[in-house]
Order: structure tokens, then C-alpha cells, then sequence
């Protein structure tokens, strides 16, 4: 990973974390750490409202109209660990994440390392209780991580699962999140935010993604 120069100690990596979907933020909109609330993400979180459907032999009350194949593969890689998906799984992730609801929070770790910093802890903690809320409890998340282009391939793959991995751990430890309900993978440099820029902060970051799927009942 890049290392941080100037006056600034060898101390912290940024990261951004990117909850997934373009509500009211929009895509590539940052908050600062200091800035983000369990409401604005409780906000940019909660998906848009689909058309229903009816059950035309049952007669049921109308029901959200679900995407069975995409419900079928997020079934499939819940419980997994972060580091037995293949390439392919984590690639159909990012192919289904790109348009769920998602807001961007400036998250950062220990230089070198998958410690989330102590500056930082406060928007893990509004995450936390953000996922906690009636409105997306049972839900299951996508928690991916992402490094900037320095460094070789597989050690930057390694750290991103690791960094994924605290994310989850974090919100299962405090907040009592079922940790089936939070699918961890890593994407090391292969996803730049900013291709242009390599070596950007934006490149380093944790993407946490809600798939709009709830395949647990309400805990």
C-alpha cells in the first residue's frame, strides 16, 4: 500500500467505505469520518420501494418482485469465508452490487494493517447501529475490500480480505450482526475507484453493499 508522506506519520491508510447504492449522496460522494450519521446512512441504505406482485394462484397479498437467480447466488455465498470464493463468485459480487443503494464513509486503518483506527471507530459504530435498524435488519450485506495499485498483486488481495474480514468481525462482536448476513470478499487493486490516480486514497477502501436480499427472518 502507499505509504502516507509530508508531515503525516506512517501511522494510518485511508480507506473508504462504500455502502452500496446511489440514493441521496450519489455515486462517489465521500463523508468524512466526523461528518456521517446513523441516519444518513440508515437513508442512503434503505432501498427504493418495487413494484409488486400479486400471487395469481393464491391470491396473496402483492409481494416485492424479486430477481430469482440473484436470490439463488447471494444464498449460495452466505457463510462462506472471505478467502474461499473464487474469482468468478467475486466478480458476479461486483457485477450485482453495482446498482444497490450505497453511501461512501471515510474509514481508515493502521499503516500495513487490518486494525481499524481509533479515529475511525465512531462511523464503524453509526454502521453498526445503522444495520441494527428495523429497516434493514435481516437484510445481507456485501462488506468488500479494495487497495490502492502499490505493491504485488496477491499481497494486496491479502489485505483487502483482511480488511473486509475486521469490518464484518467488528459489527458481528458490538452489534450482535449475524455474521451469515454479511458476505466479506476481496478485490485487492483489481477494482480501482481511480484509475487515473493509482495510487489515490479513494482506491483504498471497504465497500459494504446492500443486496436487498432478506433470506433470514427479522432478528
Amino acid at each position: 500500500m502507499a505509504k502516507l508522506s509530508g508531515t503525516k506519520n506512517l501511522t494510518a491508510i485511508a480507506a473508504i467505505l462504500t455502502v452500496g447504492t446511489a440514493l441521496s449522496f450519489g455515486p462517489g460522494a465521500a463523508l468524512a469520518a466526523d461528518e456521517v450519521t446513523e441516519d444518513q446512512i440508515l437513508k442512503a441504505l434503505t432501498p427504493t420501494k418495487k413494484p409488486l406482485t400479486r400471487g395469481l394462484s393464491t391470491g396473496g397479498s402483492p409481494q416485492p418482485a424479486v430477481n430469482p437467480t440473484e436470490s439463488k447466488f447471494v444464498s449460495s455465498v452466505r457463510g462462506r469465508t472471505t478467502r474461499s470464493l473464487s474469482r468468478t463468485e467475486r466478480e458476479e459480487i461486483a457485477a450485482i452490487v453495482k446498482d444497490k443503494p450505497k453511501i461512501d464513509l471515510e474509514i481508515t486503518f493502521d499503516y500495513n494493517s487490518a486494525d481499524i483506527s481509533t479515529k475511525s471507530i465512531p462511523s464503524v459504530e453509526a454502521l453498526g447501529r445503522a444495520l441494527s435498524n428495523a429497516e434493514l435488519k435481516g437484510s445481507t450485506f456485501v462488506v468488500a475490500g479494495h487497495t490502492d495499485a502499490a505493491g504485488g498483486e496477491e499481497y494486496n488481495q491479502n489485505l483487502s480480505e483482511r480488511r473486509a474480514d475486521a469490518i464484518k468481525k467488528y459489527l458481528v462482536d458490538k452489534y450482535g450482526i449475524n455474521g451469515s448476513d454479511l458476505v466479506t470478499v476481496g478485490y485487492g487493486k483489481s477494482k480501482l475507484k481511480d484509475p487515473a490516480q493509482p495510487l489515490a486514497e479513494a482506491n483504498r477502501r471497504v465497500q459494504v453493499v446492500n443486496m436487498e436480499t432478506k433470506v433470514t427472518a427479522q432478528k
